[in-house]
Protein backbone atom coordinates (compact mmCIF):
# COMPACT_ATOMS: atom_id res chain seq x y z
CA UNK A 1 0.00 0.00 0.00
CA UNK A 2 1.78 3.42 -1.17
CA UNK A 3 1.60 6.32 1.44
CA UNK A 4 -0.88 7.93 -0.93
CA UNK A 5 -3.42 5.38 -0.67
CA UNK A 6 -2.92 4.92 3.13
CA UNK A 7 -3.34 8.78 3.53
CA UNK A 8 -6.46 8.78 1.94
CA UNK A 9 -8.12 6.34 3.41
CA UNK A 10 -6.97 6.83 6.78
CA UNK A 11 -8.42 10.49 6.20
CA UNK A 12 -11.34 9.16 5.16
CA UNK A 13 -11.66 6.97 8.43
CA UNK A 14 -10.77 9.29 11.26
CA UNK A 15 -12.50 12.39 9.60
CA UNK A 16 -15.92 10.20 9.75
CA UNK A 17 -15.34 9.38 13.41
CA UNK A 18 -13.83 13.13 14.48
CA UNK A 19 -17.27 13.86 13.21
CA UNK A 20 -19.31 11.57 15.01
CA UNK A 21 -17.09 11.92 18.07
CA UNK A 22 -18.43 15.92 17.68
CA UNK A 23 -21.67 14.87 16.82
CA UNK A 24 -21.93 13.02 20.40
CA UNK A 25 -20.16 16.25 22.24
CA UNK A 26 -22.97 18.50 20.64
CA UNK A 27 -25.94 15.53 21.81
CA UNK A 28 -23.96 15.71 25.78
CA UNK A 29 -23.65 19.40 25.67
CA UNK A 30 -27.66 19.90 24.51
CA UNK A 31 -28.27 17.00 27.19
CA UNK A 32 -26.10 18.85 30.41
CA UNK A 33 -27.45 22.03 28.96
CA UNK A 34 -31.43 20.75 28.92
CA UNK A 35 -31.91 22.86 26.06
CA UNK A 36 -35.01 21.23 24.57
CA UNK A 37 -35.96 20.39 21.22
CA UNK A 38 -35.64 23.32 19.23
CA UNK A 39 -32.15 24.07 21.15
CA UNK A 40 -30.69 20.18 20.45
CA UNK A 41 -31.94 21.37 16.36
CA UNK A 42 -30.35 24.02 16.56
CA UNK A 43 -26.86 23.03 17.74
CA UNK A 44 -27.29 19.93 15.48
CA UNK A 45 -28.28 22.13 12.71
CA UNK A 46 -24.84 24.50 12.66
CA UNK A 47 -22.59 21.72 13.57
CA UNK A 48 -24.11 19.68 10.11
CA UNK A 49 -24.17 23.29 8.33
CA UNK A 50 -20.03 23.25 9.21
CA UNK A 51 -19.78 19.50 8.00
CA UNK A 52 -21.41 20.59 4.78
CA UNK A 53 -19.53 23.46 3.84
CA UNK A 54 -16.29 20.98 4.46
CA UNK A 55 -18.34 18.49 2.25
CA UNK A 56 -18.56 20.65 -0.13
CA UNK A 57 -14.95 22.08 -0.40
CA UNK A 58 -14.15 18.93 -0.76
CA UNK A 59 -15.80 18.25 -3.99
CA UNK A 60 -15.12 21.49 -5.35
CA UNK A 61 -11.63 20.69 -5.15
CA UNK A 62 -11.41 17.08 -6.69
CA UNK A 63 -14.07 19.10 -9.47
CA UNK A 64 -11.37 22.08 -10.34
CA UNK A 65 -8.54 19.46 -10.38
CA UNK A 66 -9.89 17.30 -13.49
Amino acid sequence: MSEAVFSQISMAVLLTGLMVWMGFIVWDLAKKSKAGKFGTIMMFTIMGAGVLGFLIKTVLVEIIQL
